[in-house]
């Protein structure tokens, strides 16, 4: 009665960390929640009130499927100025979140057998998009002590005919590094579509993140809203793509989601037009936490050979205390109260680690470390 590839999808684990975590919290347990990697920051104002203009002004119907041309051109404006690259609005797809443009883009290019290249560690729900379309991941591991990077070497030797695309995420989900440009570089020359997922771009402590469409313009971007500007509920994504797939994606979309809500739509103008300070405001302030808890988690024994300079996460090795991330992050959750996300939940190279979201207030941070580290010494005692 249920499609295999509805049974077979994996669940995604960080968010049953969650669940569980809502549920001891139901119970009256408080829980220092840092598996999640969502801002705990408020949506600026100016963002705010740009919605409830919209909202009286009536803007509340159905867009153009593409997205309102506004906000269209401000997203081609922002690429255009900070990272030096032409981009027509007319390659610019606005829908509820990344995760649909993921979901039709992977849909448009993929045939069944087709392979999609990703690092691993990676984003936990990357094989399963392309799994659900049809597609085949193929896993190259990105090593701690290289600092996660892909190695292009390594990507070529993995080429066969059937690779469509090459999956990028600078800075990454879940280790938090930048892939460097040269490498970047030499990954769009491999020949296969690349397919750069941007959406922690804003969000750099350290160096300068890249778009890949300053090195091809024979890739696909994904972007959004969510992290950089603190607006995970509102669901407001964007994909930039080649001339010839926007109108197949144009046509999935106008049958599948119509468009991406109109007055979401507006606030994301303010957002990239007004709210700057705001987000160069909350970056200073997840800098503050990251080089907070990346001394106080190694001070605890976790290892952490490579320092995270964007996002909002640390990937930590807990092979010294474990080899099963997941039964680990749930007797953390369940003995010291503080969710975190097992390793294992972004492949085979993250098992005997554990991400930390620093999403968190450093009030907040402070005391799960301290939980921690009870719990920690309770078990080796």
């Amino acid at each position: 009665m249920i499609a295999k590839r509805a049974q077979d999808i994996a669940p995604f684990l960080a968010m049953e960390v969650l669940e569980r975590a809502v549920e001891l919290e139901a119970k009256g347990d408080h829980v220092v929640h840092l598996e999640v990697g969502e801002p705990d920051f408020s949506t600026p104002a100016c963002i705010q009130e740009a919605a409830g203009r919209a909202v009286k002004d009536g803007k509340t119907g159905y867009t153009h499927s593409l997205g309102i041309l506004p906000l269209r051109e401000a997203i081609a404006e922002h690429y255009h100025a900070k990272y030096g690259v032409q981009v027509s609005p007319e390659r610019i797809l606005v829908t509820a979140g990344t995760s649909p443009a993921m979901w039709m883009v992977f849909s448009a290019i993929l045939e069944p057998g087709d392979q999609v290249i990703l690092s691993d560690p990676h984003y936990a729900c990357y094989p399963n998009f392309v799994r659900f379309c049809g597609g085949e991941p193929v896993n190259v591991d990105v090593l701690e002590d290289d600092g996660f990077q892909f190695r292009p070497e390594a990507v070529a030797a993995r080429l066969t005919p059937r690779t469509k695309a090459i999956l990028l995420n600078s800075p990454a989900n879940p280790t938090g590094t930048l892939l460097s440009p040269e490498r970047m570089a030499a990954l769009a020359e491999l020949g296969p579509l690349v397919i750069s997922d941007e959406i922690y771009h804003g969000l750099v402590y350290a160096g300068r993140e890249h778009s890949i469409l300053e090195f091809t313009d024979r890739a696909v971007v994904f972007n959004g809203f969510s992290k950089a500007y603190a607006m995970t509920g509102w669901r407001l994504g964007y994909a930039i793509v080649p001339p010839e797939l926007i109108r197949p994606l144009q046509k999935m979309h106008q049958n599948f989601f119509i468009s991406a809500n109109a007055f979401v739509q507006v606030a994301g103008v303010a957002a990239l037009r007004e709210a700057q300070p705001e987000v160069a405001r909350m970056r200073a302030i997840y800098d503050e936490r990251r080089r907070f808890i990346i001394p106080g988690l190694r001070r605890l024994g976790f290892g952490i050979a490579t320092e995270p300079t964007g996002a909002f996460y640390v990937l930590a090795n807990a092979r010294r205390f474990t080899a099963d991330s997941y039964a680990f992050a749930f007797e953390i959750l369940e003995q010291a109260k503080v969710g975190v996300a097992p390793g294992v939940d972004f492949g085979k190279n993250g098992e005997g680690y554990l991400r930390f979201s620093y999403a968190n207030s450093l009030d907040n941070l402070a005391e799960a470390l301290r939980r921690l580290e009870a719990f920690l010494a309770g078990r080796s005692g």
